[in-house]
């Protein structure tokens, strides 16, 4: 059946199914989900340990180890990365690329299992491990309470209420907190009053937690009925506290309030602050619900907040940390323009070079796709966001090719006084298995981002299926809905046979004979400028992802491992007065001890470090940013040189850290240090870096004191008694826990301020003798002090330990960088059972190249398949596979000219251009073959089948080249754009001069001879 003729004899069954596109196509768009930026899954869960008291490394060979042995018997693994702390474990598993979204839960649950298998071998004292497999979800509204004459209380007892009232708000999944800080009921007792009612630590322990603790008290028959005995006497407040009774010599009960300070306070030091525009805050991070809408639920949180705005308390506020909702709707808002723009011009040239209706005719038909296309995007719940709607800027020119070679076909036969029923019919039957055949090609040309695993592939997912729908919906509306139209509205015209006599025609038909008469030459020059173009190739940077647009930048503020919190707060607070004082700077977010919430994908939050801080500065426009920063580093130099101060913009994509990086493995950390400071400072001697760091950080001092166990023995004393009575001197110690409603409060027994903090303090406090009943001074079962640095934490990657050294541009892209440091470091003569690894933007481009290129052998061999099958022979096909390389000429013109680099997305540029070449390649020697068909020499046939398509290819370059010019301006478009108009541009060159150029020479063709 010939759905032309089919669909000029069934308008009705068409205009009913125009209609319900166009209709479904609006509604559809109102309906479908945004996103900013598309998602990818964090196939990583967190399992932390804690191990109180131990160094970093009796974390990492006591615990670390077991757990990572454990993780690694996964065969879903990728690989298994930690950092041991003192007291603390933190281990990440990283799952492999092939495991989707839908097989994690099984995977989490095995890991719970490993992870379980490995407590029985794990010391005593241990808490943990705990498994958290919410690593990577993303808290797409974030908060800041602050209150003006508020404490931290209030703001905590209020943070509550609206928790509760925001967790009904449609969409929302969970609701984060973080900056509460953590409040201790302090007992502080001096040693000297101790010593005076000959009162041990023990006893005021032992005491407080007979008092406080929770004990079973059992059950008692009451007739036919068991009942629960609960008695009362837990503490109610800290006067109850302050009134308990000690029992002192001779048995004389003492008040613990005459020994003790007994009050409430915030724990000292804090574990992290966080403030907002320097008022102190509390954080909520708020997640979508799994298929829920980040734009649904953001209004709702806004419309909720302004609904409670009568019940907060004045001077309170709740301010925007980021709102994904708003920059969602920018986003989308601003790619919606451009691509209204890219549409207005598509049509713009359609009018211009294919008349008045024609034109309309095909824009007609392009909206139409385009509202098909959002249909089934609803149907297949594909998100609008920054990849999708990009996908469609992108296919504009393609989408207009099918309808462009059928109505020009028809225009033709039409011009030359045809029937138009008769030629509707002719050319759809010519040319629907042709165009099927290049839309499926060019379809394929994606199919490898389609098909990679990786992040980088879930990220770029969307535009093959974008491309896939609308291109495929092209297809199906040129042969039914184009016929009609062109059947409807194309008027018919006087029999002529002088379509093609005009200039142009004349001026191109005698160059493409001259060219065909030279055709080595022509191929000549061909190759010359290829390889000048691979030559030049070399001037152009790399790149993996641009940077965001996003109108916020970070400031990491490192300092030396072991510096106190309150001196990193007072550095980060400094920056905070002199950023909030420039022009343009909107809020600053400050967080101390730790990153924060994972408020957007690409955000990797940093894991819990008292020496680290980072501000989030917000800013009135993204022009602002470059600015900024530049002010910001001069600024920095006048600050303390032994921080380091580190401003990132936001990434595009996935990847993280330093963007050039470079791991060191081995066993030994001393080797580890010696060779790290060498990389370290050939960075620094490269003028164009910042940031310049290594991931365990510097080595922190540690205090030793020498245990005389000889002497300990004799006075009853152990290392555990030694260790307790240190602590309780500088931190105090927890004895039991206050309950107050759901809270628990640490009660904690420390000396007063004037007998804690300090070396000189801990050397002087006494410590209780089980032999002499009394206490005695620390020295006489300590040796010496010793004060000596020491690895502040240890990195760990598939359980090899791993220092990561890495930096960032100052200003350009970071391959030019990495190129100069590569050689240099790789010269580094190292000893046995020491590695290096690039990782790094380095790492992660090539992961994503080398996991497309998988892919892309199947791609090109489907291609290749197609084509054969399309033609029916192998001479077609390698006409066209030998125009391929021919593109690279434009391409490398275009990112020279304008020195953009050739990041990710302009190979994928590259990938879909050789689809359009390979499509517009089809149209011309389909049109020879029919040409043959008709009797026509193969000389003539070539001739008259170049000219005759000159303007569906140019129109279908023109549409592509100028629907482009929209994303000139996004920075994450901007190498895909550029790379598809170079190459379009001349690639048009190749399918007109060199198709006919290598048919001729394939088939031998002389004029006016028959193909041979």
């Amino acid at each position: 059946m010939n759905l032309a003729k089919y669909s000029i004899n069934n308008r009705v069954v068409i205009w009913m199914f125009v209609f319900i596109l166009a209709i479904g196509g609006m509604n559809s768009y109102n309906n479908l989900s945004r996103l900013e930026d598309p998602e990818f899954t964090i196939k990583e869960a967190v399992i932390v340990t804690y191990y109180k008291g131990a160094t970093p490394k009796q974390v990492e060979l006591e615990v670390t180890d077991k757990i990572e042995e454990s993780v690694q018997q996964m065969r879903q693994l990728e690989e298994v990365r930690s950092i041991s702390k003192a007291g603390m474990s933190i281990v990440y598993a990283k799952m492999k690329d092939q495991y989707g979204k839908k097989d994690l839960p099984l995977i989490w649950n095995e890991l719970r299992n490993k992870v379980g298998d490995s407590k029985s071998s794990l010391p005593s004292g241990v808490q943990g491990p705990f498994v958290n497999d919410d690593y990577g979800d993303v808290y797409g509204v974030f908060y800041a309470l602050t209150g003006d004459g508020y404490s931290m209380k209030e703001l905590e007892g209020f943070s509550t209420f609206l928790k509760r009232e925001l967790l009904l708000v449609k969409d929302v999944a969970s609701i984060d907190i973080m900056g509460v800080q953590q409040e201790a009921i302090y007992v502080e007792l001096s040693s000297n009053k101790l010593s005076l009612f000959s009162l041990t630590q023990n006893q005021i322990f032992s005491t407080l937690q007979n008092y406080g603790s929770i004990s079973d008290a059992g059950e008692a028959k009451l007739g036919s009925e068991y009942i629960k005995i609960f008695p009362t006497g837990n503490f109610n407040s800290v006067e109850e506290i302050k009134a308990i009774k000690i029992r002192g010599v001779g048995g004389v009960l003492i008040n613990l309030s005459d020994i003790a300070n007994v009050y409430r306070s915030y724990a000292d030091p804090s574990e992290s602050y966080l403030r907002f525009n320097k008022k102190d805050a509390i954080g909520f991070g708020i997640s979508t619900m799994r298929g829920g809408n980040v734009v649904t639920m953001g209004d709702g949180l806004s419309q909720r907040l302004q609904e409670l705005q009568s019940v907060i308390p004045a001077g309170m506020e709740v301010n925007v940390i980021s709102h994904q909702a708003e920059s969602v709707k920018k986003s989308v808002s601003g790619f919606i323009d451009n691509l209204s723009e890219a549409v207005l011009i598509v049509i713009g040239v359609l009018l211009i070079f294919m008349g008045l209706r024609s034109g309309l005719l095909i824009g007609s038909i392009l909206l139409l796709t385009i509202a098909s296309t959002f249909v089934f995007m609803n149907m297949f719940s594909i998100t609008l966001e920054r990849i999708s709607l990009g996908a469609l800027i992108i296919a504009l020119g393609m989408l207009v090719d099918n309808a462009i070679v059928v109505t020009e076909g028809i225009l033709i036969q039409v011009q030359q006084g045809k029937d138009r029923f008769e030629s509707c019919i002719k050319i759809v039957k010519e040319t629907i298995l042709p165009l099927l055949g290049a839309t499926i090609i060019a379809v394929l040309a994606f199919s490898g981002i389609g098909l990679s695993p990786d992040s980088t592939g879930e990220y770029c997912r969307s535009l093959f299926y974008v491309i896939l729908i609308s291109l495929m919906m092209s297809w199906v509306l040129a042969i039914t809905v184009t016929p009609m139209f062109c059947y409807l509205f194309l008027k018919e015209g006087s029999e002529t046979n002088e379509t093609y006599n005009g200039l142009f025609f004349v001026f191109f038909t005698a160059f493409l004979k001259k060219t065909i008469r030279f055709r080595y030459v022509t191929m000549g020059v061909m190759t010359v400028l290829l390889f000048s173009a691979l030559y030049a190739f070399r001037y152009v940077p790399e790149s993996f992802f641009p940077s965001s647009t996003r109108a916020q930048f970070m400031i990491n503020v490192w300092q030396p491992q072991g510096r106190h919190i309150d001196e990193v707060n007072a550095s980060v607070s400094k920056v905070e007065d002199w950023i909030l004082k420039q022009d343009g700077v909107k809020s600053v977010a400050s967080f101390v001890g730790s990153g924060g919430l994972r408020f957007m994908l690409t955000y990797a939050p940093q894991s819990p470090n008292r020496s680290y801080g980072q501000l989030l500065v917000s800013v009135d426009d993204y022009s602002d940013v470059a600015r900024l920063i530049s002010e910001f580093s001069s600024y920095s130099t006048s600050l303390s040189p032994d921080i380091l101060f580190d401003t990132k913009t936001f990434a595009l994509g996935p990847g993280s850290g330093g963007k050039i990086a470079v791991r060191l493995s081995g066993d030994d950390e001393n080797l580890l240090r010696e060779y790290s400071q060498k990389i370290l400072t050939i960075m620094r001697q490269e003028e164009n870096t910042k940031g310049v760091r290594v991931d365990w950080g510097e080595q922190a001092k540690i205090l030793q004191p020498h245990f005389n166990t000889i002497q300990g023995r004799k006075l009853g004393i152990t290392r555990k008694n030694l260790s307790a009575t240190i602590k309780w001197a500088m931190n105090g110690q927890a004895a039991v826990m206050y309950r107050e409603r759901n809270k628990l409060i640490p009660i904690i027994s420390r000396p007063p301020k004037e007998e804690r903090g300090t070396i000189e303090h801990v050397k002087q406090t006494k410590i209780w003798s089980q032999t002499t009943n009394s206490y005695v001074p620390l020295d006489q079962v300590v040796d010496f002090w010793e004060l000596k640095p020491a690895d502040a934490m240890i990195r760990r990657l598939n359980q090899k330990r791993t220092m990561k050294i890495q930096c960032d541009p100052i200003t350009g892209v970071a391959s030019k960088v990495f190129y100069r440091l590569k050689p240099k470091i790789e010269a580094i003569d190292l000893p046995e059972g020491l590695k290096i690894e690039w990782a790094g933007e380095y790492e992660d481009a090539a992961k994503a190249q080398g996991n497309l290129a998988i892919n892309l052998p199947l791609s090109f061999l489907a291609m290749i398949v197609a084509l054969v099958v399309l033609f029916g022979n192998i001479r077609f096909p390698l006409i066209i596979l030998c125009t391929l390389p021919l593109s690279i000429i434009g391409v490398s013109l275009g990112l020279v000219a304008l020195q953009q680099p050739f990041d990710f997305m302009s190979l994928l540029g590259f990938l879909s251009l050789s689809g359009m070449v390979i499509k517009n390649s089809i149209v011309l020697l389909e049109q020879i073959q029919l040409d043959l068909a008709e009797g026509k020499t193969a000389y003539n046939a070539t001739i008259e089948a170049t000219v005759s398509r000159i303007r569906p290819v140019a129109m279908a370059a023109i549409t592509t080249v100028l629907g482009m010019i929209p994303l000139l301006t996004d920075g994450f478009f901007r190498g895909m754009a550029i790379t598809i108009m170079g190459g379009l541009s001349f690639a048009t060159v190749l399918t007109l001069i060199v198709i006919p150029c290598l048919y001729c020479i394939f088939y031998n063709v002389k004029e006016d001879s028959d193909v041979c």
